[in-house]
């Protein structure tokens, strides 16, 4: 080096080196367990458009609204009428709901997935002490808690209402913990299908459609066998259908558990083992999908 700048100064040349002040960190290093909380709060975040532009942030709140405004009417209503129970339960709420669980999965699990892979920023991310299963638990994370959030605040709505309305306290505060379950069982199965799909696309939209359609389809297909299969007068064997459908088999698993289920649809379980079947299928279809985003990320 200074024989090269020795060398530089012989041809007239004044090469200078400046400090601009730049120093090494000596602070403490945080490690990748602070990066992945990072990345979950901050996936969270994006995940009802906050931190974003205002257009981000309209369908999430859109679908905020759509899940709550139906059951703050329903509450002022019973209060108001002092009918003494609300119209329907906790648990069936979610079921009349599910489409908008499932607009709501659609249109934000690919913004959590699919613009990293468009704009190239994963590998960025795993530069750092983050590891390719860090990512993918704090990104799995974030979409649960968000669908989570999204099912339970209707639910705290009724049952805050059924207080306010001097309701009988041990019922609501019993099958309000049902539809915690249940809103837990949606935040995990509908999270996991989301973003497995979603991290096969760069393309936001490509994703959207794809997930709409698994959930939308396949309960149009569960309905008209389900249709079919009742018509030939086998009952119990048409709610085998539900296995089809990730709302129709929590709902039917949900019901089976705490004796919930409505008597009519292909809500329900065939037997005491079909209760057991539907409940292995959602812990399936959650580790299988963590897993599978977990082979994805490691390729990339």
């Amino acid at each position: 080096m200074s024989d090269t700048l020795s060398g530089n100064a012989g041809n007239g040349r004044a090469d200078v080196i400046h400090d601009i002040g730049y120093r090494h960190y000596e602070g403490p290093r945080l490690g990748a367990g602070y990066a992945t909380r990072s990345l979950y709060t901050a996936s969270l975040r994006g995940a009802f458009g906050l931190g974003r532009s205002g257009k981000s942030k309209i369908l999430p709140m859109a679908m905020a609204v759509i899940m709550i405004v139906p059951a703050v009417i329903m509450v002022a209503v019973s209060v108001y009428l002092k009918s003494g129970k609300l119209p329907i339960e906790y648990v069936h709420y979610l079921t009349i709901m599910q489409f908008v669980i499932a607009v709501f999965t659609a249109a934000q699990a690919p913004v959590l997935l699919s613009r990293d892979l468009r704009f190239m920023t994963v590998p960025l991310y795993f530069s750092r002490p983050l590891r390719s299963s860090d990512y993918v638990r704090a990104k799995f994370a974030a979409m649960v808690t968000a669908v989570f959030i999204l099912t339970l605040l209707p639910m705290l709505i009724m049952w805050i209402g059924s207080m306010l309305g001097s309701m009988p306290f041990g019922y609501n505060i019993q099958h309000f913990s049902y539809s915690v379950v249940a809103a837990a069982f949606y935040a995990l199965v509908y999270a996991g299908i989301g973003l497995a799909v979603a991290s096969l696309t760069p393309r936001r939209g490509f994703g959207v459609a794809a997930i709409i359609a698994i959930f939308m389809v396949s309960e149009g297909v569960a309905g008209v066998i389900f249709q079919v299969i009742r018509h030939q007068g086998h009952d119990a064997a048409a709610h085998w259908v539900a296995m089809l459908n990730p709302g129709l088999l929590i709902d039917s698993t949900v019901g089976w558990l705490f004796g919930v289920t409505p008597d009519h649809g292909p809500v329900g379980v065939p037997s005491t083992l079909g209760g057991f079947v539907f409940l292995a299928e959602i812990a399936l279809i959650v580790v299988g999908t963590f897993a599978l985003l977990v082979r994805r990320y490691r390729k990339i």
